[in-house]
């Protein structure tokens, strides 16, 4: 396994470069393989572990709980202390049974963030989150508000560092201007969508009617080069399985770029002897840019594909034809 370094200050931590994906596991995922698949991953180096207080209502029509209910189990089970790293995220989980986080979010108040970080705290079965995200935004309440709220469970020890997800850039930049200023902790780790197919900005969703701010693009990589200490942790980087099965692939990624990126990311699947999916993990984990691949798995072979493209090296040539497929 390797390693990379992420926040600043006395938080900072050194995780695995291929975080594990906990989103399905207690639900879709039943728990004896849930606890195989961890069990396996700690074995193979890995510490780094993704969950979130909404994960997964949509499986039962809940408020979600399952994920971080079953990490508390396994950490318990296995005695697991401080080396394993585990990432929550607060703010989309729904209110009231039958309803989603489009609709009815707990959002980002100060009140929420105190009685959503000690709920998961006690789920996890831990004194300290270890990275706690925004885990949509919330125009509903002052952003200071957030970022205090925030920074009040940093300063009583109850959080390590802090990440955002799914915001625009901006709204993340303005946050750690207010945070800053304020002399308080800011968002260290951006947790958004990203793989080597690009998809389009431009189409509306439910949370994103203006196209989706959920995606790194553009805009988010260039953020990154300007802010050296930030960390981008990259969520559905194999898009759902769709590299080995294409009729998988979402419609947002129907345009005329994507057949030259895939031909690109075939050809060097050939010549390395990998996987079209272990070459997407492996581009991410040696980007110039810090990125973190987070890969979600149903099962053992699933697992061992992903753990396998950590110690695949692609050559600069082979980088730059990726690149430069478009």
């Amino acid at each position: 396994m390797k390693y990379r370094t992420i926040g600043t200050g006395p938080h900072r931590r050194e995780v695995s470069v291929l975080a594990l994906g906990a989103m399905l596991f207690g639900s879709v995922t039943d728990e004896k393989t849930s606890f195989a698949l961890l069990d396996r991953y700690v074995e193979a180096g890995g510490n780094f572990i993704d969950t979130s207080d909404n994960y997964a209502f949509w499986t039962d029509g809940g408020q979600g709980g399952q994920s971080e209910e079953l990490l508390g189990r396994w950490r318990r089970s296995r005695g697991a202390g401080d080396g394993i790293v585990v990432a929550t995220k607060l703010g989309a989980r729904p209110l009231a049974p039958g309803t989603s986080y489009t609709d009815n979010p707990e959002g980002l108040s100060a009140k929420v963030i105190r009685e959503s970080a000690e709920r998961s705290r006690e789920k996890l079965g831990v004194e300290r989150l270890d990275l706690l995200y925004a885990h949509i935004d919330d125009h509903t309440v002052p952003q200071r508000e957030t970022v205090e709220g925030f920074g009040a469970l940093v300063a009583e020890g109850t959080v390590g560092l802090l990440g955002v997800s799914n915001q625009a850039v901006w709204r993340v930049e303005r946050a750690r201007a207010i945070a800053a200023a304020a002399g308080l902790p800011g968002y260290e780790v951006l947790q958004y969508q990203h793989s080597y197919l690009r998809p389009r900005a431009d189409v509306p969703g439910d949370l994103f009617p203006d196209g989706s701010l959920g995606h790194a693009g553009a805009e988010l990589a260039a953020y990154l080069r300007a802010e050296p200490a930030l960390t981008l942790v990259a969520y559905s980087p194999l898009l759902g399985g769709a590299y080995a099965r294409p009729e998988r692939l979402p419609g947002d990624y129907d345009h005329p770029g994507t057949p030259a990126r895939l031909a690109a990311l075939r050809e060097v699947a050939r010549e390395t002897g990998a996987t079209p999916g272990q070459v997407v993990l492996a581009w991410q984990i040696g980007h110039e840019l810090p990125v973190l691949p987070l890969a979600g798995v149903s099962s053992l072979a699933q697992l061992e594909e992903n753990l396998a493209a950590v110690d695949l090296e692609l050559s600069a040539e082979q980088r730059a034809r990726l690149d430069a497929a478009h």
